[in-house]
């Protein structure tokens, strides 16, 4: 299974990172090592100094498909959840520095934890999904899908170009404001709406 993930997908993320708004979706990827499943604890890697939590919903492939058309592309989930796309943030901007890619800041064992799914029939509103992060009971990031650059629809139909969708993989569709680094001992606790989602410690 592959883990696809889309960045720079909120306006306000763009800025206090100091990005550029981009025009089409912002694609990388993960292996499956990076998975990490039923709230087991993120243990700190010892090669950064500097990890960030990146909130963000995931959405798990139903179906095979490439080239899929944005009115056929929700066809393609019918689940969506909660993960962390966990950044290096200081192995990012050195790579970024030297123009270099960045996938070990991104993609390392354990840097895509992942939380419970929820049926797409239980939301009434795709375009209107709010979604918060809170560490140690502290609110740290807060979305609603009606911020996204690109929704659903686009960001699927447009990865599909490239890829060929599988059944079981996982799209992290981008991460709202707010992110910010995590220390040992940090609880984190990702919930869509009320309902906690995401839910394990950092060690």
């Amino acid at each position: 299974m592959k883990i696809i993930c889309i960045g720079r997908n909120y306006a306000a993320h763009i800025e206090e990172l100091k990005n550029e708004k981009p025009g089409k979706p912002v694609v990388f990827l993960k292996p499956d090592t990076a998975l990490l499943k039923g709230g087991a604890s993120f243990y700190y890697p010892d090669f950064s100094e500097n990890i960030h939590h990146e909130l963000e919903l995931v959405l798990k492939i139903s179906k095979e498909g490439k080239y899929i058309q944005p009115q056929f592309a929700y066809r393609y989930f019918e689940e969506i959840g909660l993960g962390i796309d966990f950044t290096a943030r200081d192995l990012q901007d050195q790579c970024k520095a030297k123009g270099l890619p960045w996938e070990i800041a991104k993609a390392f064992n354990g840097s895509a934890p992942i939380g419970n799914f929820k049926p797409v029939s239980d939301f009434s509103d795709l375009k209107d999904i709010d979604f918060h992060l809170e560490i140690n009971g502290e609110l740290k990031q807060q979305g609603n899908t009606s911020l996204m650059l690109f929704d659903f629809a686009t960001i699927i139909s447009y990865v599909s170009q490239f890829f060929t969708l599988k059944k079981g993989d996982l799209i992290y569709t981008g991460t709202p404001a707010g992110v910010g680094p995590v220390k040992i001992g940090d609880q984190l606790s990702g919930f869509i709406g009320t309902e906690k989602m995401l839910d394990f410690e950092v060690k």
